[in-house]
């Protein structure tokens, strides 16, 4: 069935849904909404039947003659959740109620402290009696069952989860968080031999939830996979899955195979903060802001088609556009060219689309050719303006072509540049300097605003000047390939380095603190790393206690892939005739599953269960043990944990496409599917070094 059954997975859970909202009002939170916004939108509910669709807050009711309500959660159902359902019912007049959460059963048991298997489904019964209770008439109907809707299918190559955007591998300020609890002599001396039982109980319920919702992808789907796990939170997922109750049954009878190998996306921060990717949908989630409530998909500004002048008075009024094409859209096949492809060849898709849609309801194009501006993208836009019927049947192509011409006169583009450039300088100058001296090379290009141009209210920075958003990403960018610099010069001195090291963060410090207090306005990064929402509200003594956190989570990132034995560096120094350069960690992992000796790579761990993992410890001494290789099934998944970046979408179908069957990898996974918890853009990787998961798969 090749990944088609993957990709259809996500829709075939919100079928559950639909199935239950005729004549209902539908309340939804935020991670719900965003899955179904990748699932078609809100127009699925109402075709089929839905009344209205409402905020899942205590604040929303519904009137005497909407007796029927359903509630889509992606929460446990107990604290917050069961009060704010108690209070929409407490405020209706509902005499039907169905409850939907993405949290399986066997989840809300381990969150009671209940470790035993139990008949039936009580904490789901529980609730069905207090919901009749709340309603008021024990004879009302009321239902709670899961419904695992926390996946997107954003393109044929690629599975969101938006449900554990937050998810990310752990660093090594959460040891000390982690040791912190535990006796001296039970404390981890890595991150790699944190344990399930030793994390925090909501962390325990996130992993589980994931390994769930895993679980039932691989059952719908009939397949049996092989787990294969790189960084210790891939690990632990990858064990989940392997242990869960559901999945030994399913492994014995299911007929269809995969491999499905777990990464941390801390094993290449490189690749997310990097700007060498040429695509233009990692400039668009980079440059413009993220649907409110959403964090995989960003508004477009439809004002162009309207004949309203764009001013702060007509702001709000229309409804902004999106990313997010449904599977049967005209724009899916636009949309799918615009991730796979290069910058240039995906707006002359755009354009082509514009004038394609143009000709066809007959409004008057001009021509032309060469390169591609955002002012005749925009032209071709406004032609769409007094046709409503042609606006509507080209709706989706028309809000790529806004939000391509919206992003490339976007004024924080030309930083793009600026930080490539200034990447690529850094990526030589490791090679030639040790760190301290690499990383003084950032402090002459931190200039406050007032350096840099006219300050006050409304101020902006020249365009190619690097923000302090920027300069954390160089941090990094730099910080993650610390072990890359040149040893100390002076050897038998290290301590030396050391002190210029901590004197050259200082002063970073205390260059980035003036650049951050002079900031006409915080961006969503820094309200995150501040914790203020205005500009009013920041200190310099707040904002250098925030950035000492900072670094102390960026002195981290250099031990991140220390426990690997073959893919410990992404890159590649010079050689006199070729400049140093980055190599994806991605590209390396599938060269070693692609490898056409099948060899075998120690850093791909393999998860098992049972007697095999008996073999691989204590009988492997005696007798042969072949273990378990990621190209052994014909399909391979990848599942990013925090995210994946569109340019390493296209990496991956490169190199998969680079050993397709017949050339001379004998046993090549002729699909591969790549999964990951979110599309990261450069901004959004490094929110307190946070971005989503995604799952993706890539034909």
């Amino acid at each position: 069935s090749g990944n088609s059954g993957f990709t259809m997975f996500p829709g075939q859970m919100w079928e559950k849904v639909l199935a239950k909202v005729k004549r209902a009002v539908v309340f939804m939170d935020d991670k719900c909404a965003e899955s179904l916004h990748w699932n078609g939108g809100a127009i699925t509910l109402f075709e089929a039947g839905a009344l209205n669709v409402k905020q899942f807050s205590s604040f929303e009711s519904s009137g005497e003659n909407e007796p029927k309500a359903v509630f889509v959660v992606s929460t446990l159902l107990k604290g917050r959740t069961v009060d704010i359902i108690k209070d929409i019912i407490s405020l209706s007049h509902f005499q039907y109620c169905v409850v939907f959460t993405t949290v399986a059963h066997s989840v809300h048991l381990l969150a009671n402290n209940v470790s035993v298997e139990l008949e039936g489904k009580p904490v789901f019964e529980q609730l069905e009696e207090k919901l009749c209770e709340w309603m008021g008439n024990m004879n009302y109907t009321a239902e709670v069952m899961q419904a695992p809707v926390v996946f997107a299918p954003v393109s044929q190559q690629l599975l969101l989860a938006p449900a554990f955007a937050h998810l990310f591998p752990l660093l090594p300020p959460d040891l000390e968080l982690i040791n912190a609890k535990r006796p001296e002599k039970k404390r981890f001396g890595n991150i790699s031999d944190v344990d399930m039982s030793s994390l925090p109980t909501n962390l325990q319920i996130e992993i589980k939830s994931l390994a769930s919702a895993l679980n039932s992808l691989f059952e719908t789907t009939c397949t049996r996979e092989e787990s294969f796990a790189v960084g210790p939170m891939s690990r632990l997922i990858a064990a989940e899955l392997t242990n869960h109750s559901q999945a030994k049954n399913r492994r014995k009878t299911a007929p269809n195979k995969a491999s499905i190998i777990f990464v941390d996306r801390t094993m290449d921060l490189t690749g997310a903060v990097g700007h060498h990717g040429d695509n233009l949908v990692e400039k668009i989630l980079t440059v413009l802001d993220l649907l409110p409530g959403h964090a995989t998909d960003i508004q477009v500004d439809m004002m162009e088609l309207t004949s309203l002048h764009s001013n702060k008075l007509s702001q709000g009024t229309v409804a902004p556009g999106c990313l997010a094409q449904t599977p049967s859209s005209p724009a899916r096949e636009l949309w799918e060219a615009m991730l796979n492809s290069k910058q240039k060849a995906a707006m002359m898709e755009v354009r082509r689309h514009l004038v394609e849609a143009a000709s066809k309801e007959n409004l008057p194009i001009k021509m032309s050719i060469g390169r591609v501006t955002p002012e005749q993208l925009c032209s071709y836009v406004q032609l769409f303006r007094s046709d409503w019927e042609a606006l509507e049947s080209h709706g989706g192509v028309l809000q790529l072509g806004l939000a391509t011409a919206q992003t490339l006169r976007h004024p924080a583009l030309p930083r793009w540049d600026a930080c490539l450039g200034c990447q690529r300088l850094l990526l030589q100058a490791l090679g030639d300097s040790d760190f301290p001296t690499v990383l003084r090379q950032l402090l002459p290009m931190m200039k406050p605003m007032s350096k840099s141009g006219p300050a006050g209210p409304g101020a902006q920075r020249p365009s190619e000047d690097c923000g302090p958003e920027e300069m954390i990403l160089l941090l990094i960018f730099l910080y993650s390939l610390a072990d890359e610099a040149q040893p100390w010069p002076h050897q038998g001195r290290e301590e030396e380095e050391e002190e210029e090291l901590e004197k050259t963060e200082r002063e970073l410090i205390g260059a980035l603190t003036l650049v951050i207090t002079q900031e006409a306005e915080l961006s969503p990064l820094l309200q995150k790393i501040t914790g203020c929402v205005s500009v009013e509200e920041v200190t310099a003594p707040l904002v250098q206690s925030a950035l000492e956190r900072v670094f102390e989570t960026l002195r981290g990132l250099t031990l991140l892939r220390d426990h690997l034995k073959h893919l410990k560096s992404v890159y590649t120094g010079s050689d006199g005739v070729h400049q140093a350069s980055y190599q994806p960690f991605l590209e390396q992992v599938l060269q070693e599953v692609f490898h056409p000796d099948h060899r075998d790579c120690p850093d791909l761990e393999h998860m098992s269960g049972g007697l095999t993992d008996l073999l691989k410890t204590g009988f492997s001494m005696f007798m042969k043990v072949t273990r378990p290789h990621p190209s052994d099934h014909p399909l391979l998944l990848l599942f990013l944990v925090g995210g994946v970046t569109p340019s390493e979408l296209r990496l991956v179908r490169d190199v998969a496409a680079a050993h397709k069957p017949g050339s001379q990898v004998r046993s090549a996974p002729n699909t591969l599917s790549v999964g990951s918890v979110g599309l990261a853009s450069c901004v959004s990787v490094c929110v307190s070094l946070v971005f989503y998961s995604v799952c993706a798969f890539t034909r």
